[in-house]
Parts: C-alpha cells; sequence; structure tokens
C-alpha cells in the first residue's frame, strides 16, 4: 500500500499539470487570464481532493494486484 505522503504527492504532480492545462484552455475559451485561472484554480482545488481520495480507495483495495510473496 502507497503512503499518504506518496499518494499526496502524486496527486500535487497531477494537479500543477491539469492546472496549467485548464488555465490554456480556459484563456483559449474566454480570451481571459483572469478568467482562465480562476477557472483552472476551482478545476484543480476540485480535482484535487477527488484524485487523492480516488488514489487512497484504490490502494485499499487488493482486487488485480501481483502478490508480492512470489
Amino acid at each position: 500500500m502507497e503512503s499518504r505522503r506518496r499518494s499526496l504527492a502524486k496527486a500535487a504532480s497531477w494537479q500543477l499539470s491539469g492546472l496549467a492545462t485548464m488555465t490554456a484552455l480556459g484563456f483559449a475559451f474566454t480570451g481571459s487570464v483572469t478568467a482562465g485561472g480562476t477557472l483552472a484554480l476551482a478545476s484543480a482545488a476540485v480535482g484535487f481532493v477527488c484524485y487523492l481520495a480516488h488514489e487512497r480507495v484504490w490502494a485499499s483495495i487488493s482486487w488485480g494486484r501481483a502478490n508480492s510473496r512470489q
């Protein structure tokens, strides 16, 4: 099972790449860096929490894992 720190680091790195992408998309659609940035920050906050929760749930499920004793 992954440590909480590892799950947090993975979620943070994922969200940073998503933040940059969403800012660019928001700017492309609105023409405003402020609106694009606000949209990106809101999306990052929600996505970060959802991704972290998703990772922690899957970390507790043993289905599909190879047996580490082999």
